[in-house]
């Protein structure tokens, strides 16, 4: 009868996890802004990402004027990337060309590097994603080569959409502890 059934279990607001972000929730990022105090924006945009059999999302805001991201990787482990300096870089900034990440895509040679800001990336792997704007059902597809900063925690991600352009941004490590939750309307 309806009267035994249980309501459905309510998440617990005060303990909410980078992972369970949704558009219209303010995150919160321990010390991310460049003067390094807290980093907030409230979340306009959530999108799914898959390469293989792999899953994640991204939600971004703004912040100061400009667009911000965390990717969130969910699973035994969360992980999470936060892109916040704003920057679009062109392959140009790299001294790399179309032929350049055609070739390094081929070998899939984690020994190869690019030099950039006075630091060596080291390449890590490309390869194709699909990425699902939530609440749509069709998605885009895109290449994507990430490089590691050689002895730091920021990476390089260069990507290319099919008749557009390559875009590259510096991601950096975020601990999902630095990330609080708020939840929006």
């Amino acid at each position: 009868m309806f009267w035994d059934k249980k309501p459905a279990p309510q998440p617990d607001l005060a303990h909410l996890t980078v992972a369970d972000a949704r558009v219209r929730d303010t995150l919160s990022v321990l010390g991310a802004a460049d003067d390094l105090s807290d980093l907030d924006f409230t979340v306009d945009r959530r999108d799914g990402y898959e390469a293989g059999s792999n899953q994640w999302f991204e939600v971004s805001g703004t912040w100061r004027d400009r667009r911000v991201y965390l990717e969130v990787h969910t699973g035994d482990n969360t992980e999470v990337l936060g892109n916040f300096d704003g920057r679009r870089l062109t392959l140009d900034d790299f001294g790399l060309n179309e032929a350049d990440m055609s070739e390094l895509d081929q070998r899939q040679n984690q020994s190869d590097f690019v030099d950039f800001e006075g630091k060596f990336w080291l390449y890590r792997f490309s390869r194709e994603l699909g990425i699902f704007g939530e609440g749509h059902d069709t998605g885009r597809g895109l290449y994507c080569w990430q490089f590691q900063e050689q002895g730091g925690t920021r990476f390089l991600r260069v990507r290319k959409f099919e008749g557009e352009p390559f875009t590259a941004a510096i991601w950096l490590k975020v601990e999902p502890h630095d990330v609080t939750v708020f939840r929006g309307a």
